[in-house]
């Protein structure tokens, strides 16, 4: 028996979410599915990142068990000839036995991209989450200042998240405009459920002036979902990657290579 581990980009518009769930299809079940033929076995995989409904990924990763003797470097290419067009296998690799992708020490990296134009752009539409109001993008980083370190999270997480612990620490949180678009770009050891959603749609009221930048250590103090702002829409985030042990898994590796020249000479690499 081998475990393998797969590196996932997904397009999550017609998908609802990773997991499995009794009222549609999702990016876990077509993965079963499609490995299930590909091998003759009952595959089921386990994933690190539970994406919500309409939520992209460019680097998830999930690991199966398999006693098929297709070689570990070729599962990527001989399943994604059976997956649909909306997602592809990026990298697939052998690891050990015990080796699971929640219960690792890793960084993971998302971003929440915005429009922010008067009129919406349709060739956007399933990847950003349009504001038509202007959002000043500079008291929206004052604030995400705040929410960078360790903190208890509870003032940004769902009402029906299923845990006690919601301690967290991001390790970076920046928001960028490059013209009519506006990325938020957030890394840290782990977020709690609709967590970076939920801090997107703060810092978008902060952007257009209902909330002070400083009024963020307020709302993390008061431990209240109530006063966080609106969650943000779910096309317009995308789970990067995850890094484990210092490797970045590919999909990070993507986005790393579409970092602007002025942030590296600034010494604001991407993350």
């Amino acid at each position: 028996m081998r475990r393998i581990k797969l590196t996932v980009a997904y397009d999550g518009t017609n998908y609802c979410g990773w997991q499995i769930q009794p009222n549609g299809i999702t990016i876990e079940e077509v993965l079963n599915q499609k490995l299930s033929k590909l091998t003759g076995e009952e595959i089921h995989v386990i994933g690190a990142s539970r994406t919500d409904s309409g939520v992209h990924a460019l680097g998830n990763i999930a690991v199966f068990d398999t006693n098929s003797t297709i070689p570990p470097g070729r599962f990527a290419c001989a399943v994604n000839q059976k997956l649909p067009e909306d997602i592809v296998v990026i990298h697939s690799e052998e690891v050990p036995q015990g080796w699971h992708p929640r219960y690792q020490d890793c960084t993971k990296y998302y971003e929440y991209h915005i429009l922010n134009s008067p009129i919406p752009n349709p060739l956007c539409r399933l990847t950003t989450s349009h504001v038509s109001f202007p959002l000043d993008e500079e008291k929206m980083q004052a604030a995400a200042n705040y929410l960078t370190g360790t903190h208890d999270f509870k003032s940004f997480c769902n009402i029906r998240t299923n845990t006690d612990d919601t301690i967290r620490t991001i390790y970076s949180l920046d928001v960028i405009r490059d013209g009519e678009e506006i990325k938020i770009r957030v890394s840290g050891n782990g977020f709690l459920y609709n967590m970076v959603r939920i801090i997107a749609g703060t810092l978008i009221r902060v952007g257009r002036g209902f909330y002070q930048p400083e009024q963020i250590k307020e709302i993390l103090d008061a431990k209240e979902r109530t006063e966080a702002g609106v969650t943000a829409p779910p096309q317009g985030l995308t789970l990067v990657g995850i890094e484990y042990s210092g490797h970045v898994e590919r999909g990070q590796n993507i986005l790393r290579r579409n970092t602007s020249p002025e942030r590296e000479k600034n010494g604001k690499n991407l993350f």
